[in-house]
């Protein structure tokens, strides 16, 4: 597992506080790897999912640390969200 994701991973079982999601997430990390959230939290991985967010490691770590809104990175282009769109805003108030 890469550094990068593993530290996307502890930082949203963090934010998750050991709830998981109702559905299943995937974000990718560019040139890192992949991250999975579903009921059971979070784990690196792929996996079919409601929803797929697309990423540089610089932004995720910025959503992470709360320096950038999850939905201002989608508005600017820097994250870019394919699928369930109603999840993908609940996992972003998550993240804010």
């Amino acid at each position: 597992m890469s550094d990068v994701v593993a530290q996307a991973v502890a930082a949203m079982n963090e934010k998750l506080a050991g709830a998981g999601i109702d559905g299943t997430a995937q974000f990718n990390v560019e040139g890192e790897g992949s991250m999975v959230v579903d009921d059971s939290g979070a784990r690196e991985g792929s996996a079919d999912a409601d929803v797929t967010f697309n990423a540089d490691a610089d932004t995720y770590r910025e959503i992470f640390d709360g320096s950038l809104n999850p939905t201002s990175a989608f508005m600017s282009g820097r994250l870019t969200i394919d699928g369930d769109m109603g999840m993908a805003m609940k996992l972003a108030a998550t993240l804010a």
